[in-house]
């Protein structure tokens, strides 16, 4: 698989992980933002994962919020891949359904992004979005 993710992989192969359920992907981690991922949660302990979610606020609306945590809830789409654990809580998930979790390194630093099919709008720090 070139990606990890929950659902139905678009070439028929089975779901990494028991998650959300629906048809087709979710969420998809890179292999860029799982290693960024991995590194980080190394510091963390054994059970330490990323949690992406959403929040009200920032200059467009919504904004992305990531907390490191110990526990998966009740609900949560776990993603996976390279010795990386993402979990996304139900109600994020709706506004995060399609959406690609990368980490990029470039001239204006390093940052996870996230590339939402459902935001109509974006600022320029890139964390807070508008549906």
């Amino acid at each position: 698989m070139d990606a990890g993710f929950i659902g139905q992989d678009p070439r028929g192969a089975e779901p990494s992980r028991e998650g959300s359920g629906a048809a087709g992907p979710t969420v998809t981690l890179t292999a860029s933002a799982a290693k960024r991922i991995a590194a980080i949660l190394s510091g963390e302990g054994p059970d330490a994962r990323l949690r992406i979610g959403v929040d009200g606020g920032g200059c467009s609306g919504f904004q992305y919020t990531y907390t490191i945590v110990t526990e998966a809830d009740d609900g949560d789409l776990v993603v996976e891949r390279e010795g990386a654990v993402l979990l996304v809580d139900a109600m994020s998930l709706e506004y995060l359904r399609g959406s690609t979790v990368d980490f990029v390194s470039d001239l204006m630093g390093q940052a996870f992004k996230i590339s939402n099919p459902q935001a109509t709008a974006s600022c320029g720090c890139g964390t807070s979005f508008a549906i």
